[in-house]
């Protein structure tokens, strides 16, 4: 068996292994990272033969730390790492690398189809209809799009976010408030089989499938980096937060907002941002909470789109494709069915 893992801001672990009689056998453990003393990788290795293959992460993490010899030093990896890579290979976790992905790019969907549309998508990859996807999202309209366990009362002003032509819409992931004016966020959701994720707590997940973007982002001189444990963020504030939903079929769907050129005043009056969730972030006004793309880089929303699918496409490939005529109309059946519905918007009141 093999496995591979990618550490967040860190090095790639690779491990071989055989399973016999239920126990780990033959392990062996490589990588582009540094460790001191070279006997560490040895005992390493001996801690985890004769484990039981069934061994959670947390026990293969403490057999792995108790190993290691006084003074060791693993740079770009740990003891945790090393488990989750164990985990992948007995799952038979697939990597980024072996599949054929997919592009769409638009059109522009107004907000209850957008919902629709994530759903649709995850759910054809779980069932083999579709290759894994890459979408990058267009918006016909402002929106707030809240989590699937948020309160619409709490979060939302009603009276503002109509004033201002704001559509409330609830997506099928967990999370917090998306603000959304068309121009100004930047969102892209990934649908793909949910063995990309074998072996990973959601922690984990959440940084690997957005390790990629943090790569992007530096690539344009921003230092980017995750924060447990959703959110993307640099030295001059948050960038932009994930959310992530694992579909009984198979697929895990996980998509991103970022803000590019964010009115945080406005944001202020459509959300109802309290004043403990600014004083987490350390922070008075809910104008300094998201720190936009626009002014880091300098660049357009569009130049920095096409710099996230550039670093894409070169560490994963990614061809074009298309919406079938049979995921449109699955969107429309669900907007009618279930995303415009109040039952499912006022879920929680």
């Amino acid at each position: 068996m093999h496995g591979e893992y990618k550490v967040p801001g860190g090095k790639l672990i690779v491990v071989d292994l055989e399973v016999l009689d239920e126990r780990i056998s033959d392990f062996r453990l490589a990588g582009d990272f540094f460790v001191e003393p070279d006997e560490t990788i040895p005992a390493i290795e001996a801690a985890v033969n004769g484990m039981a293959a069934g061994s959670d992460a947390a026990a293969l993490t403490t057999a792995i730390t108790d190993a290691l010899p006084p003074g060791a030093v693993l740079l770009g990896f740990s003891a945790e790492a090393i488990a989750t890579t164990i985990r992948r290979a007995l799952a038979s976790a697939t990597t980024f690398g072996d599949y054929d992905w997919q592009l769409l790019r638009g059109p522009a969907l107004a907000p209850k189809q957008q919902m629709a549309l994530d759903q649709v998508l995850a759910e054809a990859v779980g069932a083999g209809t579709r290759g894994p996807t890459l979408r990058i999202w267009e918006w016909q309209s402002p929106a707030v799009v809240i989590g699937s366990f948020q309160s619409v009362r709490n979060e939302v002003d009603a009276d503002n976010a109509e004033r201002y032509g704001f559509e409330v819409v609830r997506r099928i992931s967990g999370g917090g408030a998306m603000f959304i004016e068309p121009q100004s966020a930047i969102t892209y959701s990934l649908y793909a089989p949910a063995d990309l994720v074998q072996g990973m707590s959601f922690a984990e997940s959440y940084a690997f499938l957005d390790e990629w973007v943090i790569v992007a982002l530096r690539e344009l001189g921003i230092d980017a980096r995750y924060v447990p444990l959703n959110d993307i963020a640099s030295s001059a504030g948050k960038i932009g937060g994930a959310a992530q939903k694992r579909l009984g079929t198979g697929a895990v769907l996980h998509h991103v907002t970022m803000a590019y050129d964010m009115d945080g005043d406005r944001m202020a009056e459509v959300l109802r941002i309290g004043r403990e969730k600014l004083s987490d972030k350390g922070v008075k006004s809910a104008n300094k909470r998201v720190d936009p793309l626009k002014s880091q880089t300098g660049l357009s929303r569009d130049e920095i789109i096409e710099q996230l699918l550039s670093t894409f496409r070169g560490l994963n490939g990614l061809t074009d494709g298309a919406i079938a005529p049979e995921e449109s109309a699955r969107v429309e059946q669900l907007v009618a069915e279930k995303f415009s519905t109040e039952d499912w918007i006022q879920r929680v009141p």
